[in-house]
């Protein structure tokens, strides 16, 4: 049964990551066998399959509405000039693309993860990194490895306050959890600076010098990561977990700055000859007159929207109300609900900031239309295979209402890994953070599925509930690297669709290697505070 279980995980793999297939192809076939097994072996109804399979349709809607937000934004300003314009800024701060990896996937990616989340840093930070000079394939790997450590916290504390919520709801048990996240990342979370850089050089820079060219900017990348770290510990530590992921990302990038413009720790070579993996991208007599602040402005106008949409009750309580087409108790199940607030969802917040910057940089909506029409007929591939993997995630998460009395196909799989691996659950628990959120897409799903097993399972080998559960978040964080939807969306922002199999496959290693490290944080945390 475990192997049954388990075929909306191996599935993919196999057929994604070993067989090279496209996620429309892959992912049809990985949904076929989950319901088919699932029918046949879990015994769930037919009813609960045609509810789970609705529910999973609704759930594409609002992922689908954020990437045309994204793609919107983007192809707006590209009609406008302010991409080329945004590109000249970062060349004249620093024209080497290790600074601006650190820069734009991490550190400004981190910032649209804190007032964001739901997949939206990759899909917004990866057409910036192609507008620099990198490849396509370069710019999705490095925005989907660098979503990943700000992911723990996630927009506002959301994988916390909801993720744990069937655990506790008590603030200073969050807030301890929290602390005891920045903890295990205080040195592994450090490390994705230098990371994210090794990754470029290695996989997508020239094929001489690439030790030379990681060494020359590793103290920074080090430096830069650890204070990222450092400054998530003393938010957890003294303001709360709520704010760690807007605050660390937010003043990590300040710093950043300030360091590029004094040299410090940096080659003189970063300067005077710019580490590319290409030749320097060409600026428009467009891009060159428009003020660089009208040019962030559609960028800072979504962060400070954002922003305040999480923060602002009353804006808050407007937007979640109004405009809400959520659906609750699809076919009469109340386990089976699909959320979907649209004036709170970043799509509309994208959308909006898109079309503002169009009055505020060319003082004309008329490439409106056409840019919009154009982005809605570059998704129909995306939605297909964005639909077909919510399927297999929601028979695979709603096979709990079964009529075999069997657990859930991922509890399931949870119980047989535990009854097993107890002695060393504190190296495992990572592990199974980020195969929920591979499989559900989710740092938030995935803590929300596990969070009760993960805690049991410490209390009964002895271990402290608040380290495990630290662990399974910054697993599903790390999740984020390879969760398949994730690859979906971001692919078909940058024009990869059909490419996801070779995504996954790059991004595996370093999701399993940051899941191991975490694994060996907790071990060394547990006897630290015990």
């Amino acid at each position: 049964m475990i192997f049954i279980a388990s075929a909306a995980i191996i599935l993919p793999l196999i057929l994604l990551g070993g067989l090279n297939l496209s996620a429309t192809r892959g992912m049809t076939i990985s949904a076929l066998v989950v319901i088919i097994t699932g029918y046949f072996f879990w015994q769930i109804s037919p009813t609960v399959l045609t509810a789970s399979i609705l529910q999973a349709i609704h759930k594409a809607l609002p992922i689908l509405w954020i990437l045309f937000g994204a793609l919107l934004m983007l192809n707006c300003l590209r009609a406008t000039g302010a991409i080329d314009r945004i590109n000249q800024g970062f060349q004249s701060l620093s024209a080497d693309m290790r600074l601006q990896t650190v820069l734009v996937a991490f550190l400004f990616g981190g910032l649209i993860e804190g007032v964001s989340g739901f997949g939206t840093p990759a899909m917004v930070t990866a057409p910036l990194l192609i507008a620099l000079g990198f490849s396509p394939m370069a710019a999705v790997i490095l925005a989907l490895v660098a979503d990943s450590t700000p992911a723990a916290f996630g927009a506002v504390g959301t994988p916390l306050t909801v993720g744990l919520s069937n655990v506790t709801e008590k603030a200073s048990v969050l807030n301890l959890i929290g602390l005891r996240i920045t903890q295990l990342d205080l040195f592994v979370g450090a490390l994705m600076p230098a990371v994210l850089i090794l990754i470029l050089i290695m996989w997508f820079g020239p094929k001489t010098h690439r030790l030379k060219n990681w060494l020359a900017v590793l103290p920074w990348a080090l430096v830069i990561g650890f204070v990222y770290s450092l400054l998530a510990l003393l938010s957890a530590w003294l303001i709360g977990y709520e704010f760690v992921s807007i605050i660390a990302p937010l003043g990590t990038l300040i710093i950043a700055i300030i360091t590029i413009r004094w040299q410090w720790l940096l080659p003189k070579s970063s300067q005077t000859t710019p580490w590319r993996t290409n030749g320097p991208v060409t600026q428009t007599a467009t891009s060159s007159s428009m003020n660089l602040v009208t040019a962030w402005f559609p960028y800072l106008l979504v962060v400070v929207l954002l922003l305040a949409s999480r923060v602002v009750t009353p804006i808050k309580h407007v937007l979640t109300r109004y405009a809400n087409l959520s659906w609750s108790h699809i076919l009469g199940y109340s386990q089976i609900n699909s959320d979907w607030e649209l004036l709170y969802s970043p799509g509309t917040i994208l959308a909006v900031a898109a079309i503002i910057g169009l009055l505020v940089q060319a003082r004309s909506l008329k490439p409106l239309l056409p840019t919009a029409h154009s982005v809605i007929r570059s998704m129909g591939n995306t939605a297909i295979a964005l639909g077909v993997t919510l399927i297999m995630v929601q028979v695979f998460t709603n096979s709990g209402l079964n009529q075999a009395n069997l657990p859930s196909m991922p509890m399931y799989i949870a119980k047989f890994i535990a009854t097993y691996l107890a002695g060393i659950w504190v190296i495992m628990a990572p592990f199974l953070g980020q195969l929920g959120a591979f499989v559900t897409g989710s740092t938030t799903v995935s803590t929300l599925t596990f969070a009760q097993i993960q805690a049991d399972i410490a209390v009964n080998a002895s271990l402290k509930p608040t380290i495990i559960l630290a662990a399974q978040l910054v697993g599903a964080a790390a999740g984020n690297m390879v969760c398949v939807h994730n690859i979906v969306a971001v692919s078909s922002v940058v024009g990869l669709s059909g490419q996801e199999g070779a995504i996954l496959r790059k991004t595996l290693l370093p999701g399993l290697g940051y899941a191991l490290l975490i694994g060996v944080a907790g071990w060394l945390l547990l006897r630290l505070v015990a």
